[in-house]
């Protein structure tokens, strides 16, 4: 059985092991606090994702499905899910780097723009500033409070 919960902290042995299997950046969880989300099938840990927020918008990360649990739309299920916490909570704005999933988000609505048009608090971020390199592809998403726009 699948389920979505809001990681805890024996989770994050499990979370930072898919994020290093993906190559996705580890270095600043304990700085940046991400709130996590994960994906749980038959216990384990399958899927994840984050936001960090920065006032009314938000930084989309670390989305992440166990390589054997691909293609079943994980990754859809907790980029919905995030999306739908950050509505509820005021957040009107995600915003996302990506080396390896433009198309993806392109298809959960995500528009891609220029690394400089994201929100300044959101570019001032250590995943903007030094974890993501200048080649990933910046993408944003318009939310409203309580719906997703």
């Amino acid at each position: 059985m699948t389920t979505v919960a809001t990681a805890s902290t024996a989770d994050s042995g499990a979370i930072r092991a898919l994020l290093e299997a993906s190559r996705l950046p580890t270095s600043d969880l304990a700085i940046a606090s991400p709130e996590f989300i994960v994906v749980r099938d038959a216990g384990r840990v399958v899927a994840a994702g984050a936001l960090e927020r920065f006032g009314s918008a938000a930084l989309l990360r670390s989305v992440v499905v166990a390589a054997d649990h691909r293609s079943r739309g994980l990754g859809e299920l907790v980029t919905r899910e995030l999306e739908r916490a950050a509505a509820n909570s005021g957040i009107t704005e995600l915003v996302l780097l990506t080396e390896t999933a433009a198309t993806f988000f392109q298809r959960q609505g995500y528009r891609v723009i220029e690394r400089a048009a994201a929100p300044l608090a959101v570019q001032q971020s250590a995943e903007f500033r030094s974890l993501c390199p200048s080649s990933a592809t910046c993408m944003t998403k318009s939310l409203s409070q309580g719906r997703l726009a």
